[in-house]
């Protein structure tokens, strides 16, 4: 039973089915003159279009890239490497690609102000006003925490920042493709397939057209020189496919609050925000004395597939970098673990989990 949905996805079948279909007849590469070429072009320019109606934003804008992560870092580099101002306001608990842009522009003298969590598991539109500088050249503030589910006050952020002639990066990764994005108006957004049911490998960013970028790789000629490589079109097309359809929130609500009834009196501690602010499909727990990896591995024992945070984090400690800007301390996070649902889980798989859980909590408390 597979609850690592915020990890990565199962291609949708009909993202597969538009994949061969496109790596069988639309294998042309976009960038060539001919007609092979010109086929794959048009069906990478619909493509972009429908990744960018998605998400409420300008087509000129949509960058195919090999990730989130790329995209990530394409983006905050991108945005303010031409900028006279070096003073950057982010999140500490974002995901490890935008720290990791983070720390290579603190390298070439940028400074990079991170703002915790408060006892909710949000970065506080208050925060980031106090931490505002008259050199304060770009914000990053995730849309959706990978960990916890938080839903970041994004829109606020976006606003402000204008106000203030200040650029606005989010992470979207998990959130587009299952909630609404139109509303955000952001300088920059990223995007992945494989958290929505398309392949790994391919995701997308967009870049206001109204601002001068700075490409991270000079002189390079695809993706109008943000990126560079022969664009994967087959998976773009399995991309845009898996994006068509979201999962539904009542449905995963529903299974958020059946996991919660049949928990109710144990042990387990949910790291969770208020339910206005908060995804349903992804869940923060704790077992006190118990750490995440071992309840990770009595799971996996029995088929029941979870994780101690993001993936991306896997071998170090930064998969706890929510529940630590939420101000646990290092011991208490390491109890940390995560549950996510998708589109496919059912009422039956969330049952057998509860009664797991219950069980692994137990003894715990016999140990």
């Amino acid at each position: 039973m597979y609850f690592d949905y915020a990890a990565t996805s199962p291609m949708k079948k009909e993202a597969l089915d538009i994949y061969l279909e496109a790596a069988r007849y639309f294998f042309g590469n976009a960038s060539s003159p001919h007609d092979e070429g010109t086929r794959a072009s048009l069906l990478l320019e619909q493509c972009r279009a429908d990744i960018a109606r998605q998400a409420g934003v300008l087509k000129d804008g949509i960058y195919f890239t090999g990730s989130g992560t790329e995209g990530n870092i394409l983006a905050v580099l991108s945005l303010v490497r031409n900028k006279s101002k070096k003073h950057i306001i982010t999140g500490a608990a974002e995901h490890t690609s935008v720290h990791s842009a983070m720390s290579f522009l603190q390298s070439e003298g940028y400074e990079i102000t991170k703002l915790p969590m408060n006892k909710n598991g949000i970065v506080t539109v208050e925060s980031i006003l106090r931490a505002i500088r008259a050199d304060t050249v770009l914000i990053s503030i995730q849309h959706i925490n990978p960990e916890i589910g938080t839903i970041q006050p994004v829109e606020q952020i976006a606003a402000e920042a204008k106000k203030r002639n200040i650029l606005f990066h989010t992470d979207c990764v998990q959130s587009f493709g299952k909630i609404p994005l139109d509303s955000i108006h952001a300088d920059s957004m990223t995007f992945s397939a494989h958290k929505v049911g398309g392949p790994k490998g391919c995701g997308a960013v967009y870049l206001s057209p109204f601002h001068s970028l700075k490409p991270v790789f000079p002189g390079l000629t695809h993706e109008k020189g943000i990126r560079g490589g022969t664009v994967d079109t087959p998976a773009i097309a399995a991309f845009a496919q898996a994006a068509k359809s979201s999962p539904s929130i009542k449905k995963l609500a529903y299974l958020r609050s059946l996991l919660k009834e049949k928990l109710k009196g144990s042990s387990i501690r949910w790291i969770e925000g208020e339910s206005s602010h908060q995804y349903p499909g992804v869940i923060g727990m704790c077992i006190p004395g118990l750490e995440g990896q071992l309840v990770m591995l009595a799971l996996n024992a029995q088929n029941i597939y979870i994780s101690t945070g993001s993936a991306c984090d896997a071998s170090s400690a930064s998969g706890m970098k929510a529940a630590l800007a939420m101000g646990m301390s290092f011991e208490e996070a390491r109890q940390f673990f995560r549950v996510s649902f998708g589109p496919d889980t059912t009422e039956k798989e969330v049952t057998r989990l509860g009664q797991a859980l219950r069980h692994v909590a137990e003894q715990a408390v016999v140990l």
